[in-house]
C-alpha cells in the first residue's frame, strides 16, 4: 500500500470560528467522527495512527477533522454541547460537498455518529460504531469519573499519562509516551477536562431506534475505558445492527490488534481486504538527526553537534519530512518518540 500524504483544509462554523480538515486517498467519502482530542498533524506523525487510517484510505476518501478547540483548529472557549459536535460535522461535510457518505465514529464519536444518523439519515450510507456507548454515565461509576476529571484539571502531564495507559494498554513504552504529548498538543487542560464531561453526560439511547442506515458495532471484549456491555447496548438498541466483538483491551483502534478493525470496516463497507505497510527506514544518519530534532535542536544546533554545515542539516531534515510525508518538525519528533528507534 502506497504511502499517502493527507490534505488539509479549513471549513467555517456558522457561529464563526474555523475547523481543520483532513483528507486521505480517493474513492466515496468515510467520515471519521473522533473520540475525545484529536491533532490531525500529531495524529499522522504516530506510525500507529497513521497506519490505521491509511488503512481505511485504499478505495475511500477518509475524511478526518479536529474539534473546535484541538489540534489545528480555532480556539474555542465555549461550550461543549451535542449541538456542537453536530455543527461541526455539518460545517466539514458542506465545505466538501459531501451528500451522502459512510460514517466511522469511535469513542464519544460513536455517540456522535449515531446521533448524526438519527437526525439526518439521508446523509449516512453504512454506520460503524467502535468502542462506543449510548449512556455516558455508564463509564465507570460517579466517584471514578470526578476523579479523573479532578486530575486533569489539575494536572494535565499526569493526567494524559494516565488516560493514555487506560486508552492505550496494549501499546509499547514509546508509542505510549508519543500519545501522551499528542494528546497535550491537542487541546488544553480545559478543553480536555470539558470534553471528557460531555462523553460522561452524553445519553443517545432515546434516538437509537430512529438510526435507518446500516449499521456495524465494533467493541473490544476487554476495553479498559468502555465496557464492551455498552457496544451490546448499541447494538441491540439500532434496528438490524450487527454486532462484532473484537479481542483486545485497548480503547484506541489504531492499537493493539488494529488489523482485526481494519478488517471488519474495510469488509462492512465492501472493500477488499489488504496489506500494509509503512515504510519509516531513514538512513543511519537521517535518524541521527531526527533524534537531535526530537531533543528540540535547532538547524545550527544539529550541524554544530554534527560537525556539518547548517545547510546540510537543513537538507536532512527535508528528506526527512519528504521521507516521512510531514510537514513540520513536530511531527518528527513525535515520531521518533513513538517508533523508538533510538532504543
Amino acid at each position: 500500500m502506497a504511502v499517502r500524504d493527507q490534505r488539509l483544509g479549513m471549513a467555517r462554523l456558522a457561529e464563526g470560528g474555523r475547523v481543520a480538515y483532513a483528507l486521505s486517498g480517493t474513492g466515496p467519502y468515510l467520515l471519521v467522527v473522533p473520540g475525545w482530542l484529536s491533532h490531525l498533524e500529531m495524529g499522522w506523525a504516530i506510525p500507529a495512527d497513521r497506519l490505521f487510517h491509511e488503512s481505511l484510505s485504499a478505495g475511500r476518501t477518509l475524511v478526518r477533522y479536529d474539534r473546535p478547540g484541538c489540534g489545528l483548529s480555532d480556539a474555542y472557549d465555549g461550550p461543549r454541547t451535542m449541538a456542537l459536535e453536530l455543527a461541526t460535522i455539518a460545517a466539514v461535510t458542506e465545505a466538501l460537498g459531501m451528500d451522502r457518505f459512510d460514517v466511522l465514529g469511535w469513542s464519544m464519536g460513536a455517540a456522535v455518529a449515531a446521533q448524526w444518523a438519527a437526525d439526518r439519515p439521508g446523509t449516512v450510507s453504512r454506520l460503524v460504531l467502535y468502542g462506543g456507548w449510548a449512556t455516558g454515565s455508564a463509564i465507570g461509576d460517579e466517584d471514578s469519573r470526578r476523579h479523573v476529571l479532578g486530575l486533569l484539571a489539575t494536572h494535565w502531564g499526569l493526567g494524559s499519562d494516565l488516560l493514555t495507559d487506560l486508552f492505550a494498554a496494549e501499546a509499547d513504552a514509546g508509542t505510549r509516551m508519543a500519545v501522551a504529548q499528542y494528546q497535550r498538543a491537542a487541546s488544553s487542560a480545559e478543553t480536555a477536562v470539558a470534553l471528557l464531561r460531555l462523553a460522561y453526560d452524553v445519553d443517545v439511547l432515546p434516538v437509537l431506534a430512529r438510526i435507518q442506515a446500516p449499521t456495524l458495532v465494533l467493541h473490544r471484549r476487554d476495553d479498559r475505558a468502555a465496557p464492551v456491555a455498552q457496544g451490546r447496548v448499541l447494538a441491540d438498541a439500532i434496528p438490524g445492527a450487527e454486532l462484532v466483538e473484537l479481542e483486545g483491551r485497548s480503547h484506541l483502534p489504531a492499537i493493539g490488534d488494529a488489523e482485526s478493525v481494519v478488517a471488519q470496516v474495510r469488509r462492512f463497507l465492501g472493500l477488499p481486504p489488504l496489506r500494509t505497510a509503512l515504510p519509516t527506514g531513514l538512513t543511519a544518519r537521517q535518524t541521527e538527526v531526527a533524534a537531535l530534532v526530537a531533543d528540540g535542536l535547532t538547524n545550527r544546533q544539529i550541524a554544530e553537534r554534527l560537525s556539518i554545515t547548517e545547510r546540510s542539516a537543513e537538507s536532512h531534515v527535508e528528506r526527512i519530512r519528504l521521507r516521512l510525508g510531514f510537514r513540520s518538525r513536530a511531527q518528527v519528533a513525535a515520531w521518533y518518540v513513538a517508533t523508538g528507534p533510538h532504543k
